[in-house]
């Protein structure tokens, strides 16, 4: 049997709003899945324990699905979190859990199932004129710190500017005085010893820090490019294979080949920066099909 390794998720935060669904579809064996880009083509995804190399979990708040882990540690599940933590004002992150009980539960997912499996994502990097450079190497050194022992990962990138984001950074600007800058288009030498600094923090705080799909040379940065779907990773914790490369992400991406379960325009945190989400009033109907009981996280109308 070929084995995979399933996303869960990159569109939209699954432990933190649908850890209900994902334990009944773990229990049934399978979900149902549609392409987002052609709803026409919808597959069953086997999650049953033998057909799953790894979860990959990615999650601002995973608070809910801790109580689980152990039902999948002992049905004999491998897996390993991508926690997103970052210090941003509200107009950016509205939703969220205050900053001490995400780093409460950062602390607590690594107690229980060890450092290395939780990598700390500072992600996105938003360089605007109320986060600057300054203001985000002050607030990663003091996570950094807050961390220290609770993960030895640290991945970061950088806003990607989408399209799709122009209307609502417009309205940020508008109604909180945040305008965006593009970093990579900004002076270079700032960037360069912004992330000389950001290498050295994560060092003294016993981290290893890459980048994720950000087209900055290594040598001249010095921060090594990673692969947030890893297999080194994944060797780590048990997991063997022949891992191909993700040809679907993109053109910098070093993951390798994973199902995703999640769905767009359906994550409640409703982050003013998030490429996964859409119009609010496409996000609240989209939340409102959601049927826990159901094999799609949102089934095709």
């Amino acid at each position: 049997m070929i084995k995979i390794i399933i996303s869960a998720s990159r569109r939209t935060d699954l432990p933190a709003f649908y850890t209900p669904w994902l334990l009944k579809r773990i229990e049934s064996g399978y979900c149902k899945w549609t392409n987002p880009y052609n709803p026409k083509q919808i597959k069953q995804i086997n999650l049953q324990v033998d057909a799953v190399d790894a979860f990959v979990f990615w999650s601002k708040n995973p608070a809910p699905l801790l109580p689980h882990l152990p039902m999948l540690d002992n049905r004999g599940y491998r897996y390993y979190f991508q926690f997103t933590l970052n210090h941003y004002p509200l107009s950016l992150e509205p939703n969220l859990p205050d900053l001490s009980t995400r780093l409460s539960c950062f602390h607590q997912l690594s107690r229980q199932i060890g450092s290395q499996r939780v990598v700390w994502r500072y992600d996105p990097i938003i360089i605007s004129n109320k986060t600057s450079f300054s203001y985000h190497l002050e607030a990663f050194s003091q996570l950094a710190c807050a961390l220290q022992g609770a993960t030895w990962r640290v991945v970061i990138s950088f806003l990607d500017l989408y399209p799709k984001l122009n209307k609502r950074l417009a309205n940020l600007k508008q109604r909180h005085g945040i305008e965006i800058i593009d970093p990579l288009a900004s002076e270079q030498r700032e960037l360069i010893e912004f992330c000389h600094a950001l290498a050295r923090v994560a060092r003294e705080n016993g981290m290893e820090i890459f980048t994720c799909s950000e087209n900055l040379d290594p040598k001249i940065v010095g921060i090594e490019h990673g692969a947030c779907i890893d297999g080194k990773l994944l060797e780590s914790i048990g997991v063997r294979g022949d891992f191909k490369a993700d040809k679907s992400q993109r053109k910098n991406c070093l993951c390798k080949t994973s199902i995703d379960i999640g769905t767009y325009n359906t994550c409640p945190h409703n982050c003013t920066y998030c490429y996964a989400n859409g119009k609010e009033e496409t996000v609240s109907r989209k939340i409102a099909q959601h049927d826990p009981k159901g094999p799609f996280l949102i089934a095709p109308k």
